[in-house]
């Protein structure tokens, strides 16, 4: 199981850092994505990082978001700065033991979203 959390309300320019922690098992020997979803759009890759560190962003994010892995906290992060009101959905990340990369379609396994909303 995966569980996402650090989503809320943030001004734009602002900064959050999004936590996927798993539960059960460890997730070194996974690749993890980030997606988004917002309302009435198809979900996006954000960005994901394999199990060996290389990862790989959408160009809407790149510069300014950050995926990094913590396999001893058994956790990845998605640090966002610069956040624009179009950055504003439903987060999610995925795990996949074979593939790494931004295609929602070949993870296997869905945390359940947190939600991150950028206003003024």
């Amino acid at each position: 199981q995966l569980v996402e959390s650090g989503g809320g309300l943030v001004q734009p320019g602002g900064s959050l850092r999004l936590s996927c922690a798993a539960s059960g098992f460890t997730l070194d020997a996974y690749a993890i994505g980030w997606f988004r979803q917002a309302p009435g759009k198809e979900r996006e890759g954000v960005s994901c990082i394999s199990s060996g560190g290389s990862t790989n962003y959408a160009d809407s994010v790149k510069g300014r978001f950050t995926i990094s892995r913590d396999n001893a906290k058994n956790t990845v992060y998605l640090q966002m700065n610069s956040l624009k009101p179009e950055d504003t959905a439903v987060y999610y990340c995925a795990g996949d033991l074979y593939y790494s990369g931004l295609n929602s379609y070949e993870y296997d396994f869905w945390g359940q979203g947190t939600q991150v909303t950028v206003s003024s």
